[in-house]
């Protein structure tokens, strides 16, 4: 900044700094004279900090804008960003894509995936958590219970709405690493939450809500990713993506029980909890065994994504999407797909707790996801090949088979193999459901792309392309926002119909009926001959 008065402006830096030595000592005493509290010389640093925060922010942007007045406008954490962004992105030009864009494309990938685990696990904690609150001494009723599992899937949904539209405005590696790390703010409270059986019920309830953090990143891992891939081949990136990104639900579910039975962090993690048996548990490794995954997934963020320039958008030329058709009917269909995937892992464990108590339900949890993931992950390439829709036709028909088999099976609770039956009937929901996420998503990219053309005629054909993907990628987000509702509903439905009419038959003959809409407006819209958007 000073390159003809390095030596002066250096001395008087030093001279002001070294001054911090003197002044911050007295400043420290005088807080705690002041307060009476030792802990407040860490309050006056911490403003001292985000103060010179705010003055370095506002002063770079003043300076670029000054140099670069133009590039400026696009930005807004310019200092963050450095050689991260790229400012030439065509992965539909063949000669690019292979030269360069593959590589960078699939870096991204392999970054994002990790990170979206991690946001699962964090989201669906809970439906591990709950199952053992009562045995460590936590007196809640069993609706209280089901609201502990339930609020993450409302707060995350409510989350994703937001979430849908920042990557266009921040940049996907930008808001990565700060969705990332925000992360540990539900890690390490509910590992601190859970060593106490006195814990208000209320400061559950708010932990539960910010493990929503997590769900929400879905909505902008998904976003983001689609930019980096052509067309041809965003089925199988989303698939991959959110499918390896939802085995986070299964992970949680198959190392959590592993983990709480022994001292994974000794002393720093704390003193174990006393069951009527005599044994110990550790509850809270439950949440702080991501603690050190999550560093190491912002970290990763922060070094190996890319922000992309022409994907960036304000937000009114996103909000476009809220008056397209398909949106909210592609809206509809996800929440058939993966609103049932979420929510069946929400609610699994309890609810086999409830209706099989003689079945230990954190042996059987993981494997629901398990299958919904891998599915999700191997079947987006299917849909490039055959088609969403007419993939999406089919799934939903087997969710209503895998309903009918889970009531058939629930009429016959108490007699053997009951829970056997029971628990492959929800594999088959789980499975299907995997497929349907992908397929959908694979569907919306292709709708947008028709849709735009016809609206758009007589641009040029790059224009189109870029105005069809802003709108996907806004689409994906958003579907897949009013889509996690069904983290809340699922275990919601559970409980009230457990609570009205002493078992969950009601609100499983809903799904039926929810399924075959699915059913209806997919074949109306999308499959039939004459079809609107026929894919």
């Amino acid at each position: 900044y000073y390159p003809g008065h390095v030596g002066a402006v250096g001395g008087v830096v030093g001279m002001i700094g070294g001054l911090g030595g003197f002044v911050m000592p007295i400043a420290f005493g005088l807080m705690n004279d002041l307060a009476g509290v030792w802990t407040s010389c860490f309050m006056l640093m911490f403003l001292i900090v985000a103060v010179n925060l705010v003055w370095m922010h506002l002063a770079i942007g003043r300076m670029e804008r000054a140099a670069l007045p133009e590039a400026a406008k696009r930005r807004f954490l310019p200092e963050f960003e450095g050689g991260t962004t790229l400012a030439v992105w065509e992965p539909e030009v063949g000669n690019f894509w292979e030269a360069k864009g593959r590589q960078i494309a699939i870096r991204n990938l392999a970054v994002s995936i990790p990170a979206l685990l991690l946001a699962f696990a964090v989201w669906m904690v809970w439906s591990v958590v709950v199952v053992n609150l009562p045995a460590i001494g936590f007196k809640y009723t069993t609706d209280q219970l089901f609201w502990l599992a339930a609020l993450p899937g409302i707060s995350g949904a409510l989350l994703r709405i937001v979430y849908s539209f920042v990557v266009p405005i921040f940049g996907g590696r930008t808001w990565t690493v700060f969705s990332t790390a925000t992360l540990l703010a539900p890690a390490l409270g509910i590992g601190l939450a859970v060593q106490n059986p006195n814990t208000d019920y209320a400061i559950m309830l708010v932990l539960a809500l910010l493990c929503g953090l997590g769900g929400g990143n879905f909505a902008s891992s998904m976003s983001n990713i689609s930019f980096f891939f052509p067309r041809s081949q965003k089925g199988m990136a989303l698939g991959l993506n959110a499918g390896l990104g939802n085995l986070g639900v299964s992970v949680v579910q198959l190392v959590v029980p592993l983990v709480i039975g022994a001292s994974v962090f000794g002393a720093l993690g704390g003193a174990p909890q006393e069951l009527s048996s005599g044994a110990k548990l550790w509850l809270q490794n439950a949440s702080y065994i991501w603690v050190p995954f999550i560093l190491a997934a912002t970290i990763a963020a922060w070094v190996g994504m890319n922000d992309v320039e022409s994907a960036k958008a304000s937000l009114s030329d996103q909000l476009v999407i809220l008056k397209r058709k398909h949106n909210w009917i592609m809206c509809w269909l996800y929440i058939g797909t993966f609103g049932s995937f979420i929510g069946y892992s929400a609610a699994f464990p309890l609810l086999t707790k409830v209706e099989f108590p003689g079945v230990n339900p954190l042996a059987y949890a993981f494997l629901g996801p398990l299958v919904g993931a891998l599915t999700r992950a191997a079947s987006g390439g299917i849909s490039d090949r055959f088609g969403g829709a007419r993939v999406t036709l089919g799934v939903f028909g087997a969710m209503i088979l895998g309903v009918v088999g889970a009531l058939y099976f629930l009429g016959l609770r108490g007699e053997p193999g009951a829970f056997g039956g029971f628990l492959g009937s929800f594999l088959v929901l789980f499975a299907a459901s995997g497929v349907g996420n992908a397929s959908t998503f694979q569907m919306i990219p292709v709708i947008c792309g028709k849709e735009r053309a016809k609206a758009l005629a007589g641009l040029a054909e790059a224009d189109i392309r870029r105005q069809a993907e802003k709108e996907s990628a806004a689409i994906i987000g958003f579907t897949s926002a009013i889509a996690a509702f069904g983290a809340f509903f699922i275990p919601k439905s559970y409980g009230t119909s457990i609570a009205m009419t002493g078992g969950p038959e009601a609100a499983l003959y809903l799904f039926i009926l929810y399924y075959a809409t699915c059913i209806v407006a997919t074949w109306w819209w999308y499959v039939r001959t004459g079809a609107e958007a026929k894919c």
